[in-house]
């Protein structure tokens, strides 16, 4: 079944797509998505953040954020009631990919 847009070139040139595959390792990773989508629902302080997400260890959600603001994903703000966190334009652009995929989990 062909998608719309797929005579286009949508879904891209061929079978592998490097950037496709970077961006889909980084969503993908342990605890990236959930940080994210915290951070997407207005979560910007770390202890919102880890209270946020059930089973994440202070450990691991220092390595996620680290690494999303490495990526361009996450900056770090200075609030009234101190550090935090908000999504960069670019991280403010997988708020869609995020609520597809919720939708379509959702969904069953």
């Amino acid at each position: 079944m062909e998608r719309k847009g797929d005579e286009q070139g949508w879904i891209g040139k061929g079978p592998f797509d490097a950037a496709f595959q970077g961006a889909a390792e980084l969503v993908g990773k342990r605890w990236v998505a959930a940080v994210i989508w915290a951070v997407v629902h207005g979560r910007h302080r770390f202890g919102e953040i880890r209270n946020a997400i059930p089973g994440i260890s202070d450990r691991l959600l220092t390595e996620r954020l680290k690494e999303l603001v490495e990526r361009g994903i996450l900056c770090h703000v200075e609030e009234d009631s101190g550090p935090g966190y908000q999504l960069t334009p670019r991280g403010a652009a997988l708020r869609r990919v995020l609520i597809a995929l919720h939708d379509w989990a959702k969904a069953g």
